[in-house]
């Protein structure tokens, strides 16, 4: 009977995960069981171990084994331009994309009255101390197209005003391959705000 209560556990903690409900975790954990040696055991060290080396950068917020970051420890790095971010997954998803070549900032989301997160409960403070003392040149505003998003960055770029750092925000519009017919409205306005000479 322990072992039922111990594979309830299990199942309870999986089904907290994002993307899994209760049927999607019962499958999960019956796999790993199933699975024990090739996918239990490792996961379960590699549990341990995250839970234990894993800490937020003292510098961007960004997770990693070591303090500060493996890229704000990266001299190749330009030194010059931070993007800020909602939350770590905004990073790595720039990273993934090759394109940015500079310095983060990781808010840790967003403002939102309904949520009680206000400018105290988000890492502002530490990025406005951050662009002064290192002189940053630019500052990217890369927050998601919610609303929220978009409050947080009004209420970014006021706090930054004052730093003379040149504030920019990632383009929005139509996507690469995307069809004007399958677009919101929101997008389609964004587009074309944001639109530039042909050519």
């Amino acid at each position: 009977m322990a072992s039922l209560t111990e594979l309830e556990r299990l199942i309870q903690l999986l089904a907290k995960l994002p993307g899994l409900g209760p049927r999607s975790a019962r499958r999960a954990a019956l796999h790993l069981i199933d699975r024990r040696e090739q996918l239990l055991r490792p996961l379960a060290s590699a549990l341990t171990e995250a839970a234990e080396r894993v800490k937020a950068c003292s510098a961007c917020g960004n997770l990693d084994t070591r303090d500060p970051c493996g890229i704000c420890a990266d001299p190749e790095r330009d030194g010059t331009a931070i993007c800020v971010v909602e939350d770590v997954r905004d990073l790595w998803a720039l990273e993934r994309a090759g394109a940015f070549r500079g310095r983060y900032h990781v808010l840790g989301g967003t403002l939102s009255a309904l949520d009680g997160r206000g400018p105290e409960s988000l890492r502002i403070g530490e990025l406005v101390e951050r662009v002064r003392a290192t002189g940053a040149a630019e500052v990217i505003l890369a927050m998601n197209a919610t609303v929220e998003g978009q409050t947080t960055a009004h209420y970014v770029a006021e706090r930054l005003e004052p730093t003379g750092a040149k504030l920019t925000r990632l383009a929005q519009g139509v996507p690469l391959g995307g069809e004007l017919d399958y677009l919101d409205d929101g997008t389609l306005k964004a587009a074309l705000r944001a639109r530039r000479p042909a050519g």
